[in-house]
């Protein structure tokens, strides 16, 4: 088992729990959630806003000089949606040691930035669009190259709430990505007191990077025995580290994709990995951790080895 979770500045007691905000329901929504995270876990949230002057410079022509009242307007816009955040993330947890930061830097510059010392990240979304424009690049950039854990909170109904029952749904598929996220989600099905719920689809993800290349052809109920018994494998160090956490494991022929966006219906929480590769190719929606966050029906945990 690869006992090394994460990386440990993500640990530490100073790192807080990060929350981009930028004034909209969805970022409210990822507030209240961080707040109560912080809250139960003894964290300081570190809630921020980037002003990305840059991209405020393009839209004004290129100008090398921005005009001091663009940049007072863009500051004084910034500086309210921050105080908001923090008046609800009080009203929520009052308990709670409450940072700002305002920066001059791209949202997802700034957090990515600020992800590598953080215990993680959160990002709200709201609706269920199948497009990049419709979730932005802030949250497609921080959940594909952020460092340790990135938080998608989305809400489990049209009223704008989170679940917080349920348990704790993992994709697995046998890579070192998978493995990070098998760590973190037996410790937070171990933090909230819940189950966890370990899924493979073996079909849509390559059997030999799970249980090894086949010397003959199998038969599919072989082969699903076998995946069977190299995913109880996989689990079994975790299962001891972790006794108190009831496991279920859940194998299927096909649909990852499909199968945990049903999953997250009654889950309160999903957790999936990320390889996090340069370009495009990072952004793919056709990768499990993007299709989530896009889709599904409570807050998704993007993990990444560090």
């Amino acid at each position: 088992m690869n006992t090394q979770q994460r990386d440990n500045s993500h640990q530490l007691a100073s790192a807080p729990v990060v929350v981009g905000v930028d004034g909209s329901d969805g970022s409210d929504l990822a507030v209240r959630w961080a707040a109560e995270l912080s809250a139960q876990r003894g964290r300081r949230l570190l809630i921020v806003h980037g002003l990305d002057l840059v991209a405020t410079q393009s839209l004004l022509g290129g100008y090398h000089v921005i005009p001091t009242s663009v940049v007072e307007t863009v500051r004084a816009r910034g500086t309210k949606n921050v105080a908001a955040a923090r008046r609800l993330a009080h009203e929520i947890a009052p308990g709670v040691d409450i940072a700002t930061e305002l920066s001059d830097a791209s949202p997802s510059r700034l957090l990515i930035h600020l992800s590598k010392t953080a215990y993680l990240v959160v990002l709200g979304a709201t609706g269920n669009a199948g497009t990049i424009a419709h979730l932005g690049s802030t949250l497609l950039a921080v959940t594909s190259h952020g460092h340790g854990s990135v938080v998608v909170v989305r809400p489990t109904d049209t009223e704008g709430q989170i679940r917080d029952d349920g348990p704790v749904v993992v994709g697995i598929d046998g890579s070192p990505v998978g493995e990070a996220a098998i760590a973190a989600a037996f410790a937070e099905a171990c933090d909230r007191r819940t189950d966890l719920i370990a899924l493979h689809s073996w079909s849509e993800w390559h059997f030999g990077e799970f249980a090894g290349p086949a010397d003959y052809p199998m038969a599919e109920p072989v082969l699903e025995t076998a995946e069977n018994a190299v995913l109880a494998e996989r689990l079994a160090g975790w299962t001891e580290k972790y006794p108190d956490v009831p496991v279920t494991r859940k194998v299927y022929r096909a649909g990852p994709m499909d199968r945990l966006t049903e999953w997250s219906k009654s889950a309160q929480l999903v957790v999936v990995g990320s390889r996090g590769r340069g370009g495009f190719t990072g952004l793919l929606l056709g990768s499990t951790s993007n299709f989530l966050v896009q889709h599904g029906h409570c807050p998704v945990m993007v993990t990444r080895t560090t």
